[in-house]
């Protein structure tokens, strides 16, 4: 009877792990279409020209396992005493993105924009990460390399999927960090009700392999956690830009994990600080009406602003986005 018995399980965890690799198996990344919904033209417009100021700089720091990572440092006179305020970029881009906003927040904070881990011009390991969770490591050791003062006011703000890896770092180890959060039409999960499902094609997730990799992490394996498992459609419009080498189309399964909260979404949502909200009305990824009442009905800390005639992409210079984060900032 135990004989038998051992025999089913072994039967069982073979079948298991025979699915879960199938699956995996099962698909690969492909040639993507040359055009999507995402509008990046506005954003190719208004590129914004770097002050030639001491007040902006490029400049890096050191993460725990010796890489040098880069950021955007923005600080002008007597900032020590203003919040600090990090920024993280959205899908497929780079710190640069908020070069615009940081300058106009000069006045009001002190800013970095990192550039994360497997992206931007020349990463180490182009789309991929060691292990999940390292990018909450590695924004905790911009803070740490930031600032000694515990006392001191620090704010995470992130776009899109740099909103999710902002309600992440909440929910996380290094939570307790934050005195505030600004979030851009961010991310939740891919089935929270805030995804539209039809339309804002930009992100090609390979949904088989990701269960079949969830199936293997769920078991405590991890050999293949470097595999692609999303792809992003870049217009060639911007690949064939100046600014194309900086664009990163693909993402291990490791490195989309650590960009997105946890399977509970809503169990990290609970830990944000006091945070504001910013979405545009005409949202192609996001619904902008969906995420008041989806997370206020966990938190009571965040204020939510949709702003008229602004899409996903478009919403993070927009200028009622810098006036509301003013606002939040002087209110902290």
């Amino acid at each position: 009877m135990i004989r038998k018995l051992f025999k089913i399980m072994g039967t069982s965890v073979l079948v298991y792990f025979v699915i879960a690799l199938g699956l995996i198996a099962s698909q690969r990344p492909v040639e993507l279409p040359k055009s999507g919904d995402l509008d990046f033209s506005k954003v190719m417009k208004s590129r914004f020209e770097t002050p030639e100021s001491e007040a902006f700089r490029r400049a890096d720091f050191t993460a725990r396992d010796g890489t040098k990572l880069n950021y955007t440092h923005v600080r002008t006179q007597g900032s020590e005493a203003l919040p600090l305020v990090i920024m993280v970029h959205g899908s497929s881009w780079y710190g640069g993105q908020y070069d615009a906003l940081a300058w106009a927040l000069r006045d009001v904070a002190e800013v970095k924009a990192i550039t994360l881990r497997g992206h931007g011009l020349s990463p180490e390991t182009r789309g991929d990460v060691a292990y999940i969770g390292q990018l909450e490591d590695d924004i905790a050791d911009l803070i740490a390399d930031s600032t000694q003062d515990t006392s001191r006011q620090i704010v995470l703000l992130g776009h899109s999927s740099g909103g999710g890896l902002v309600v992440r770092f909440a929910g996380g180890a290094y939570g307790d960090k934050l005195a505030g959060a600004v979030l851009l039409a961010p991310f939740l999960k891919h089935d929270a009700p805030t995804t539209r499902q039809d339309a804002g094609v930009w992100a090609y997730p390979m949904v088989r392999r990701i269960i079949g990799l969830s199936m293997l992490n769920a078991a405590g394996i991890h050999a293949l956690d470097r595999l692609t498992v999303i792809q992003f459609l870049m217009p060639d419009a911007v690949l064939n830009s100046p600014m194309g080498g900086y664009a990163t189309t693909a993402y291990s399964w490791r490195l989309n994990a650590s960009y997105a909260p946890r399977r509970d979404y809503l169990a990290d949502v609970a830990r944000l600080p006091d945070f504001l909200l910013v979405v545009g009305r005409n949202d192609e990824t996001f619904f902008a009406e969906g995420y008041a009442p989806l997370m206020s009905g966990t938190t009571g800390k965040g204020r939510y602003e949709v702003v008229d005639g602004a899409a996903h992409l478009d919403i993070v210079d927009h200028a009622r986005t810098e006036a509301l984060i003013r606002e939040y900032l002087s209110e902290l």
